[in-house]
């Protein structure tokens, strides 16, 4: 019995799992467990982790491909820890990020989810200049809806107890219990976020500092937009009649900062026209990111004109797009979006 558990889910990673289990292998905090869960690969992950199951903290389970929801799901069913920990593994943690979660969860008992910032690295693990500042204290259920202050499913650790409180038998679950939803193949984490956040009493916050070193990959930038749209606005039909007095509030904000993101990552992608769409949508949805974050707002405005009128090529408008935003409030900073994976984990 250990006291943290970190669920590794696994689908064709053999290239990058090594380095993913050696970071959380080298924590300075030791009474963890790492549950690796093979999500139906066809490459060498399961060799690549072989190694790993010689220290009896790490161990291997095997099933057929469900996703990236149903593989932390089956991790969560096996965990034993108080404490639990994703990290995907392509992945890797700082060496103290562990121990601080701990910390911060003893010092907080109303907090159910802690998170910290990330570092973001490229395919080959090399620091990028990108880093995700997120919002650490005072997070509402707006915030997560608007901004998604985690930024990303490897930066959670998440109490046993909160899992224990959202836990639902759905018709499509492969378990008894359901966790994420598997239904999603995208969205998962704020889907998840947002049933924490409007269901139960338990507090988000963040602790200080980029503790996970966040991958992305060039092949992982050129996702569907329509369908990560798509799956977003399932969230909201989800858990609108949960609480439809909250969404009248901030669904229209709210939608306004995802086409806003999406407008971005069109950027970065070198598609101006799209990009421009998604502006011209988020504006009529609602103004807010316009007066809340007039910088960040301005900078992809100019960054999809420019991508017309100038016609710059696509690593140009990504340098445009990723610019640094200066710093003009301390803990209130807005989240900058993260860079959705997707369901291949990437």
């Amino acid at each position: 019995m250990h006291r943290a558990t970190i669920v590794v889910p696994a689908f064709n990673v053999s290239a990058t799992l090594a380095d993913t289990l050696m970071s959380l292998k080298n924590q300075t905090y030791q009474d963890f467990e790492v549950v690796i869960v093979d999500d139906g690969s066809t490459d060498a992950t399961k060799q690549v982790a072989e190694p790993f199951l010689d220290d009896r903290r790490f161990w291997y389970v095997h099933q057929a491909n469900r996703g990236l929801s149903g593989a932390r799901n089956r991790g969560i069913t096996e965990a034993s820890g108080e404490f639990i920990g994703f990290c995907d593994a392509d992945d890797m943690w700082h060496p103290d990020k562990l121990r601080r979660h701990v910390k911060h969860f003893d010092n907080k008992p109303n907090v159910g989810v802690s998170y910290a910032g990330s570092q973001m690295i490229d395919s080959h693990g090399r620091k990028l200049t990108i880093r995700q500042s997120p919002r650490l204290r005072n997070v509402t259920a707006a915030h997560i809806l608007k901004r998604n202050p985690i930024g990303n499913g490897s930066s959670a650790v998440i109490r046993r107890a909160v899992f224990d409180d959202i836990a639902y038998v759905h018709h499509d679950a492969y378990n008894a219990f359901s966790y994420f939803d598997e239904t999603f193949r995208q969205s998962e984490d704020i889907e998840c976020w947002m049933r924490i956040a409007l269901l139960t009493d338990w507090a988000f916050e963040g602790i200080r500092g980029a503790l996970t070193y966040y991958r992305v990959a060039a092949e992982g930038l050129s996702s569907a937009t329509e369908r990560q749209l798509d799956s977003w606005e399932n969230v909201i039909a989800k858990h609108r009649p949960l609480h439809p007095a909250f969404f009248a509030r901030h669904e229209a904000a709210a939608r306004a900062y995802q086409l806003r993101y999406l407008a971005r990552r069109a950027i970065s992608n070198g598609d101006g026209v799209a990009a421009r769409a998604y502006l011209k949508r988020a504006w009529a949805s609602s103004r807010e990111p316009i007066w809340a974050e007039p910088i960040k707002s301005s900078i992809t405005a100019a960054a999809a004109q420019a991508a017309r009128f100038l016609k710059i090529e696509p690593p140009a408008q990504k340098a445009l797009v990723k610019a640094p935003v200066p710093r003009l409030r301390h803990r209130s900073q807005p989240h900058i979006h993260s860079i959705i994976k997707g369901d291949s984990y990437e």
